[in-house]
């Protein structure tokens, strides 16, 4: 039994050679950036010295996490972290549907590769470069949007100045870069529904808008449901490029823009303290990972089928 299995082996590797030398670079690299430094939690909980090392720094049990837990900023860090995320979320997944279908509806256009193209360029840009043409539309004196103001006879607005105006800024720069990129997978998926149900939607006589809501949206649901469900396993991560660099850092935008990832990283510049840096970055791992069993633990028992796994 023992050489039949071993025999097994050998066969079943011989025939997926193939397939396991191109998987052999995400494995290396997953090993290598996402398993072992996994071993760094231990930072967590630790007062760590740099003269001593992981192995010699002392033990302090629970105090990196009550240090940020029992912060004043907490609270407020928290709150803009997930409520930001879930805007982004919502409003994201609604444009890239809608986005993809209007592609699709269009795809015999004349120009429509150029529209494709065009609106997945944002994506490649760097935060620092989209930083620079929020504030080149923002800049106090002379940006554009306080030139069109003035222009219709109102006072320009101290952006950098007003917190209250920057979560729809944020969400504005964050649909922009990532609309046309998020679409394609929806695209991808209507590109594969059968042609029979278009046809068939015809010969019942109906229109574009009927179409799109009958027959598009409903083949793609289960794409967007696992969209929705990986974009929820980071609900308690920030884009640290959109907050830092949008933003410019500036702290009287903190009360609506300061999020986990720019407190941590203000705190570990300032302070230098590698402990608790680790230990919110733990708190934010698992939070992750029980958001996501939840919300696909409902959706499993809503709709098995649309379940991420």
């Amino acid at each position: 039994m023992k050489k039949k299995r071993k025999r097994m082996k050998k066969g079943q590797i011989k025939d997926n050679v193939q397939l396991l030398t191109l998987a052999f670079p995400t494995i290396l690299l997953l090993s290598i950036f996402s398993y072992w430094p996994m071993f760094g939690v231990v930072l967590a909980f630790k007062d760590y010295k740099v003269p001593k090392g992981i192995f010699g720094s002392p033990w302090v049990g629970f105090k990196n996490f009550e240090f940020f837990l029992k912060s004043q900023d907490a609270w407020r860090v928290t709150r803009n972290t997930i409520g930001l995320n879930l805007l982004f979320i919502i409003v994201g997944i609604l444009c890239g549907v809608v986005f993809a279908l209007i592609m699709f509806e269009v795809k015999r256009a004349r120009h429509v590769k150029m529209y494709q193209t065009t609106s997945i360029i944002p994506s490649f840009l760097s935060w620092v470069a989209v930083g620079y043409i929020v504030y080149a539309l923002l800049d106090p004196t002379r940006g554009v949007m306080n030139q069109i103001l003035q222009f219709f006879g109102k006072e320009g607005i101290n952006w950098y100045a007003e917190p209250k105006y920057w979560p729809f800024i944020l969400l504005i720069s964050k649909t922009w870069q990532g609309v046309g990129l998020g679409s394609i997978i929806y695209y991808a998926a209507l590109m594969g529904v059968d042609n029979e149900l278009y046809e068939a939607a015809d010969i019942d006589g109906a229109g574009k808008i009927q179409k799109t809501w009958y027959v598009s949206l409903p083949q793609i649901v289960p794409i967007i449901i696992i969209m929705g469900l990986l974009e929820v396993g980071k609900i308690f991560r920030a884009d640290f490029g959109l907050f830092y660099n949008v933003t410019r850092d500036v702290g009287a935008l903190y009360p609506t823009t300061d999020v986990i990832d720019t407190y941590v990283f203000r705190a570990l510049m300032n302070q230098g303290n590698i402990g608790m840096s680790s230990a919110v970055g733990l708190i934010q791992s698992v939070i992750c990972f029980i958001t996501l069993m939840i919300t696909n633990y409902i959706v499993k028992k809503l709709s098995p089928d649309n379940s991420l796994f």
